[in-house]
């Protein structure tokens, strides 16, 4: 009898675990598809407001819910629940157009009805230029993780959009390839988006790779920084945090950059 006790302890210990895993599962999915979800920065093209190597909350109900809010983005239904609309100056996440199982994250630039133009590297929305400012360079002190032997300079502005939104950009000269484009009428529906890493951004320039975002592509507004590396030692190697870590990055939100 002692056994038979013993064994249905056991067996019910077992099943409680499991039951237990099963709850934090469904929790961590309803948290990740309604809430926020956590995204990495694996590129320059958000540089010098977002880092290689910088880990960040996006908050999933910003923009309310389409398709690709739920994992996988199983075509459900089409739109968007509780709709609210992007602001101009926003980070985003969104799903590639011409392959949604990529997150791209750029900055809302241009909305339906915008005209949109570069000319020699100064934005210009409807017509008009955007006002920046040229500060001190950007300092490039890592590559992939890689200290350089002689830290780079970049030129540096603050520019200043229509609704006052302030942030930092990028800017190597007046004459790569992306500086000098055509009008891009933004359709009803469809976001332009750009990075701030000027002359290192695939964006909606590059009409053939990414173009404008439908709406229905937009997966949420990033929102706060969790943890952040400069690739010499990845988050599970605890020992390596004290020269990896990027300290004064940690717990601030993407505006404060």
């Amino acid at each position: 009898m002692a056994n038979a006790r013993a064994t249905r302890k056991g067996k019910g210990g077992v099943g409680e675990t499991v039951r237990t895993l099963v709850y934090a599962v469904l929790i961590a999915v309803v948290i990740r598809t309604v809430a926020f979800e956590p995204f990495n920065i694996p590129s320059g093209s958000m540089e010098p407001t977002l880092l290689v190597g910088d880990y960040l909350f996006v908050s999933k109900f910003s923009y309310g819910y389409s398709r690709y809010s739920l994992p996988f983005g199983p075509d459900l239904f089409s739109g968007r629940l509780f709709r609210q609309t992007p602001e101009r100056g926003d980070v985003a996440v969104f799903k590639l157009p011409s392959d949604p199982s990529t997150d791209f994250i750029k900055r809302v630039i241009g909305l339906p009805g915008d005209r949109i133009q570069m000319i020699e590297s100064v934005l210009h929305i409807n017509g008009a230029p955007v006002e920046r400012e040229l500060i001190d360079d950007f300092i490039v002190t890592h590559r992939n993780g890689v200290a350089l032997r002689v830290p780079q300079r970049v030129p540096q502005y603050i520019e200043t959009l229509p609704n006052g939104r302030r942030y930092r950009t990028l800017d190597q000269g007046p004459n790569e390839p992306l500086d000098n484009t055509a009008v891009f009428q933004i359709r009803q529906g469809f976001y332009f988006m750009m990075g701030d890493n000027r002359d290192n951004s695939q964006d909606s320039r590059v009409t053939f790779a990414v173009g404008q975002v439908p709406e229905q592509n937009l997966v949420g507004r990033a929102e706060v920084m969790f943890f952040s590396t400069n690739g010499t030692g990845h988050f599970w190697e605890f020992w390596k945090w004290p020269t990896a870590i990027r300290w004064r990055r940690l717990f601030k939100t993407v505006q404060e950059f």
